[in-house]
């Protein structure tokens, strides 16, 4: 594993999560390592043992995939809320 993955690693034990944004001032490098490795995924340009490494500690190729499973994710919360206050999980869809 190379030097920068190895610091990906340690970003996500600390921050729990392994989508670095381009333009974190904090870990700008490392951002655009991370922005680098999606665009070479896309164009197909990685070795099967880069994703394996990568999806191993849970990269996030599409951050559009994180966003459809963050709203799914507080659809869910609101839910169990609703369930929590009402009972069931009938909601209406009038109101």
């Amino acid at each position: 594993m190379g030097q920068a993955a190895k610091t990906l690693c340690a970003f996500k034990a600390q921050h729990g999560y392994c989508n670095v944004s381009w333009n974190d001032a904090e870990n700008k490098s490392l951002g655009q390592w991370v922005s680098q490795q999606q665009v070479l995924y896309k164009k197909n340009a990685l070795s099967s043992d880069r994703i394996q490494q990568m999806n191993s500690v849970g990269f996030i190729w599409d951050l559009c995939d994180v966003e459809e499973t963050m709203s799914w994710e507080k659809r869910f919360d609101e839910l169990c809320a609703f369930k929590a206050q009402n009972g069931h999980c009938i909601v209406s869809t009038v109101e």
